[in-house]
């Protein structure tokens, strides 16, 4: 039987969905989008178990990525910089860094600590052009007026080779590029209504450029690193995104948020970095005075309160205790600010307008103080300032007595925001509600974030993939130590392990827990490949797996011995795109570092070992599908299929070249063949129809649309467009994509007729917008919004008979409709998702109708036996594909996209089409029941299918 259009582009939330895939770079890149899984970087299968003294080899790169067991003499004058530059360049055999000059190799930070140690973290630079993760750690002592080098880790590419540094594409073109791939994350999925009287409103995000950056994948991509801002229109939540668009091409090769945030009950925010405090500050020491004052925590407890009394007599939460006696003008200053009522998008990476300290009337905090969450924020923060002082001799978050900002209370579209973040300069607490107190309650909370502070002045973990979940591991390792310590309490307590669980106004601490260190997560068990539409590929979801390994060493070991070895890996040894089999191997050599005996080192290898951090444990990973192209470099871009035959972007191994298209049989017989030119764009969006296949070119000029015969023969260029491209689909004679004009910020879709070059919109509106479409056999279905004569919004989804020019709204009920999602024609009909209910937590229901309307029912229902989370639909004339797409309350298996399927007359009800416990992503219908789809199952991005479904799981 013909199949129905297939569906390329658009994944889970609409927006770019990527893997998890194994570590270093390609854990960063892989999550960003489903990408690369195999970029050359220090770690993998290379790393030894033990990191006993000696080298450990760098994988795909010629510089080790450990060097332990070290007491090789450099100069003792001069700065330690210059001293571990000249040990490299002495090294050469050993390091293979050609050039070591200070302009190849960039001091980004040199910390001293007991004993005389001091580390230099160094970062890579090609012809002046830094590389993205590519950071080197020379570490040393200095005693006794000699200085010897014990030992390097660390990312250097060396394999890097450009031919040149200057970017084709423009700063103007990228920062367009990369707002339109926002937009098009951000804004794609499920089409919904704005509210009753409220008019459609475009995606509103600004890009503003930064540094031209070296994606160290195989020889090197030359990228212009752009940050896009904006609020997610989905929920009002900030949205602060790091695109990197190829220098040459203009594609968006990778993006992923700095959101830093402490759990997934409230919605995700964005990181910034340097926002400087409000005006009105006070940073003159020179009236300073330390009041001693009180305040009640949310548990009842009285606790002493730093306060500061300003010229003008006003009280103000700002503890100026921490600064050294001698010197009133150095140290750290702690405030907290009073930030009820406003928006946690207003507070990312900047400062609400005419915001200010929390400011009592007396030293004695009254209730309000207590309620709000200050008391809380202001005494936890002085602790974990202490902490780090009395355990580590570390002054403040950056290690140099910066000041500690805090604000408290803020909301989300004026409702509770349960969640807390660090942005990259303060905290930001949420006001909490419901069944939640303020974000501040718990100490494990502050002490979380105020940690991610560490974690961005140290190793400066990645906020994606598996250096994500190493970030939030660190942060819930300390932040749960700074708890236990502040609070007075025991390891051997049965709650030690839990986070959070101080939040809940009526829950118990195991009911109220938003994560338990002593959950016993495992890789084989218990690792997600995830996509990046929410956690940022699995930063909270996979978090336990190492902060449960570091938890379990700190159990069986001294516990302060246990923290020394942790803040040393962290300080010393981790770089930014580590991932957890390099987490080990850190751990491991810091602990071999601070004179851990073999019975120590032992309980160390072995808590690794119970969660099954080890090398090479990806590929214990398993799955029930037949895997046509495993580990596919591929990011941003779906795939289509139909006739037998599958179509999808590809790059090389290491991910450096730009993605060309090829074509196999759905079947999994022979190798797939090229079909586009590898010609430096980036070929995407690849779609077929069984005889023909389509894609979308990027160049640097615009994006052109081929269109070529599977079997071989003329690739003809069909059109071009000078906008960001988020989706194609094609059949017969008919190529449709999906773009974002740049005049009024709407997503629009165009056809065009490959036989008489004609294109045009499926909706000729400004103010419309289309979407969601889908092709075959002269007609196209999609959703489309466009506004009523009063201004405000309606939405539907429509059917064209290219044809007859003849369109038709499909039988729904505008006064009822939500949203619509993906359509999918076959030969008898259109099915698209609907939903008629905003408070049902996401139900939708998948709805078929003939092309004329008539004959419309449900295949499955909103609600009720058989109701599905219905995301996207992909459907056959045999069957009908669901992906389901549940709420994201926390983070587990069960929130994970997952595919569905069902007949088309909805008889019998839907079954799942695989039990892969990974995210399953860019379902396509073939023949029969035939469904292929990306999966994350196993830690890489394969493409899998099943030619029926499994039933239940």
């Amino acid at each position: 039987m013909r199949t129905s259009v297939r569906r390329s582009a658009v994944g889970p939330q609409g927006r770019r969905t990527g893997v998890v895939v194994g570590q270093g770079i390609a854990a960063l890149l892989a999550t960003a989008g489903l990408m690369a899984t195999a970029v050359p970087a220090a770690h993998a299968d290379t790393a030894t178990a033990s990191a006993a003294s000696g080298t450990t080899p760098g994988s795909g790169t010629d510089t080790p990525a450990l060097v332990t067991g070290l007491h090789e003499e450099v100069a003792a004058t001069g700065s330690a910089a210059d001293a571990a530059r000249g040990h490299l360049k002495a090294k050469k055999g050993r390091y293979h860094i050609a050039d070591t000059s200070a302009k190849n190799l960039t001091a980004v930070g040199t910390t001293t600590g007991k004993g005389g140690k001091e580390t230099v973290r160094l970062q890579q630079k090609y012809k002046g052009v830094q590389v993205l993760g590519g950071q080197y750690i020379v570490r040393m002592t200095k005693k006794d007026g000699k200085r010897a080098v014990t030992g390097t880790s660390g990312n250097y590419f060396t394999e890097l080779k450009l031919d040149t540094v200057t970017p084709k594409v423009s700063e103007k073109t990228a920062v367009e590029r990369a707002v339109g791939a926002v937009s098009a994350q951000f804004g794609g999925g499920i089409l919904r209504v704005p509210a009753k009287g409220e008019k459609a409103a475009a995606a509103e995000f600004t890009g503003k450029a930064g540094d031209v950056t070296i994606l160290p994948q195989g020889t090197g991509v030359l990228t212009r690193h752009i940050t896009v801002t904006g609020t997610d229109p989905a929920d009002g939540s900030p949205v602060r995104q790091e695109v990197y668009i190829d220098a040459h091409s203009g594609f968006p090769v990778m993006q992923y948020s700095g959101i830093q945030t402490f759990g997934a009950t409230g919605t995700a925010t964005g990181a910034a970095n340097g926002a400087a405090a409000p005006a009105g500050t006070s940073t003159d020491a020179a009236d300073q005075l330390v009041v001693k004052g009180s305040g009640v925590r949310y548990n009842g407890e009285t606790v002493d309160i730093n306060l500061y009394k300003d010229v003008k007599g006003v009280y103000q939460m700002i503890d100026y205790s921490k600064r050294a006696a001698d010197s009133p003008y150095q140290g750290p200053m702690i405030a907290t600010y009073d930030a009820r009522g406003r928006e946690a998008s207003g507070a990312s990476g900047v400062w609400p307008a005419g915001i200010q300290t929390f400011r009592p009337e007396s030293p004695e905090l009254g209730e309000d103080y207590t309620d709000s969450g200050a008391v809380d924020a202001h005494w936890a923060a002085g602790k974990v300032y202490d902490y780090y002082k009395n355990h580590f001799d570390r002054n403040s978050l950056d290690g140099k007595d910066g000041y500690i900002y805090s604000l408290v209370g803020v909301v989300n579209g004026g409702q509770p925001y349960n969640n807390a973040f660090w942005d990259g300069s303060k905290m930001v607490y949420g006001q909490g509600g419901g069944d939640y107190r303020t974000f501040s309650a718990d100490t494990d909370v502050v002490g979380h974030e105020m940690t991610h502070g560490v974690v961005t002045h140290t190793a400066n973990l990645v906020y994606a993939g598996q250096s994500g979940a190493m970030n939030e591991a660190i942060a819930d390792y300390f932040g749960n130590a700074i708890d236990l310590e502040a609070n007075h309490v025991s390891m051997d307590d049965p709650d030690a392990g839990l986070l959070g669980e101080d939040l809940c106004t009526d829950a118990g601490p195991r009911e109220c827990a938003l994560r338990d260190l002593n959950d016993g997560a495992t890789t084989s068990k218990n690792f997600i490949g995830v996509t990046y539409r929410g956690d940022n590929g699995g930063v909270h979801l996979n978090s336990t797996i190492f902060s449960g390994a570091l938890w379990d060493m700190r159990q069986d070991l001294d516990p302060e011995f246990a923290d020394q070895i942790v803040y040393r890996a962290l300080s010393a040894y981790i770089t930014p795109l580590d991932g957890f089999t390099e987490g080990r191997a850190a751990v491991v050599a810091a602990a071999q570092e601070l004179g851990a005996t073999k019975a120590q080192l032992k309980i160390v290898k072995r808590s690794f070992d119970a969660h099954g951090i080890v090398p090479g444990w990806e590929k214990a990973l398993g799955v029930d599908t037949d895997t046509l192209i495993a580990k596919d470099n591929i990011y941003s871009t779906g795939f289509g299929a139909g006739g037998g035959k599958y179509a999808v972007s590809r790059s090389n191994e290491d991910g450096s070249e730009p993605y060309s298209v090829w074509v196999g049989n759905t079947s999994g017989k022979g190798r797939p063949q090229l079909v586009s030119p590898n010609n430096g764009s980036f070929n995407v969006y690849a779609d077929t129809d069984g005889t023909n296949v389509a894609w979308a070119e990027y160049a640097s000029t615009g994006v052109y649309f081929h269109v070529r015969p599977v079997k071989g023969g003329m690739d003809k260029v069909v059109g071009a467009v000078g906008a960001n491209v988020s989706a194609l689909a094609f059949d017969g004679d008919l190529l449709v994509y999906t773009y974002m004009n740049p005049q009024s910020g709407y997503t629009q879709s165009r056809y065009i007729d490959i036989k008489t070059g004609e294109t045009k919109e499926l909706y000729n509106n400004p103010v419309g917008v289309t979407t969601l479409a889908s092709v075959h056999d002269g007609k196209i279905a999609y959703a489309k919004m466009w506004p009523a004569s009063d201004g405000t919004a309606m939405l539907g989804v429509e059917v064209l008979d290219t044809a007859t020019g003849k369109k038709t709204l499909m039988p729904i009920d505008a006064a009822e409709l939500y949203g619509v999602g993906q359509t999918a024609v076959t030969d008898d009909g259109v099915y698209w998702v609907e939903d008629n209910d905003p408070t049902d937590t996401g139900q939708a229901a998948v709805r078929r109708a003939d092309f004329d309307g008539t004959n419309p029912i449900t295949v499955t229902p909103e609600s009720g036996a058989g109701a599905l989370y219905a995301y996207s639909v992909t459907a056959s004339d045999d069957a009908v594909n669901i992906t389901e797409l549940p709420p994201a309350t926390d983070w587990t298996n069960d929130t994970l996209p997952k595919i569905y399927q069902a007949a088309p007359d909805g008889k019998g009800g839907a079954q799942r089409v695989s039990c892969n416990r990974g995210d399953q992503v860019y379902a396509a219908a073939d023949e029969g029941t035939r469904v292929l789809w990306l999966d994350g199952t196993t830690g890489y991005t394969n493409l899998v299918k099943r030619d029926r479904p499994a039933g239940k799981c």
